[in-house]
């Protein structure tokens, strides 16, 4: 088997799968980063809720359909093993934030993935993470919830800017209610999107399949626009730089 050297950002590359390994709060994040192709049209980062990791069958399953779209993918864990068995730790949602940019961070610094929007897929208490992180973004391309507690982000609802996606499903009835009021602290781009027959973890037959179709497409009109766009951009500077040589 060809070995490869390991580099700077402590990167392990098999075909277009990359264990990437984040440093934050003195502690070292474990996660997959898979890339579609050379130059993915978006990274979808995944912050997962409580009682959940990157493991996730249904967060690994949107991925997987994701990078059929031509999206990158991150999956990884928020927390340690350490971390997660302090519940106050899974509702600390500065921290979960934190650890969500400082992953967003090492994603931009990626040969591969430098040039590519970034959105956030976020799940239960992660929803929230990934709207906080967002507020304090700009520059975050598209947020989805499912299932998830995006009033748990508090005040950083009202500083979101990033087209936000929340799905929930029709048999979460207490979950339906936090997720209206939260849409309507939203000041960006929006949608709320119930799942008719589901409940929290959309486990009947076809709601997640609906999950995958909703975010799919709001990934890949947000994501995919802007891609092209510096796309073109890159185009143009390097057509005048030829023209000037």
């Amino acid at each position: 088997m060809r070995r490869h050297a390991r580099g700077t950002a402590r990167r392990r590359v098999h075909k277009a799968i990359e264990t990437m390994r984040i440093q934050v709060d003195s502690i070292e994040l474990e996660g997959a980063l898979e890339l579609p192709g050379a130059a993915p049209a978006g990274v979808v980062l995944f912050a997962h809720g409580s009682g959940s990791s990157r493991l996730s069958r249904r967060n690994t399953a949107v991925a997987r359909a994701l990078r059929t779209r031509g999206m990158a993918t991150l999956l990884f864990d928020l927390l340690t093993e350490d971390e997660a068995r302090d519940r106050s730790n899974v509702f600390d949602m500065p921290l979960l934030a934190r650890r969500l940019a400082a992953a967003t961070r090492s994603v931009r610094e990626h040969p591969a993935a430098r040039r590519s929007p970034i959105g956030y897929f976020g799940a239960s208490t992660g929803a929230a993470a990934a709207l906080i992180a967002a507020a304090g973004d700009p520059d975050i391309a598209a947020v989805v919830s499912r299932g998830g507690r995006p009033d748990l982000a508090g005040d950083a609802l009202d500083r979101v800017r990033a087209p936000t996606l929340l799905i929930v499903g029709g048999e979460d009835y207490d979950v339906i209610r936090l997720n209206q009021r939260a849409f309507a602290r939203l000041r960006c781009e929006k949608d709320l999107q119930i799942v008719a027959g589901a409940t929290h973890l959309f486990e009947e037959p076809g709601t997640l399949d609906e999950v995958v179709r909703l975010a799919g497409d709001w990934f890949v009109l947000r994501l995919s626009k802007l891609h092209r766009s510096a796309s073109e951009e890159v185009s143009h500077v390097s057509r005048s730089q030829r023209r000037r040589a």
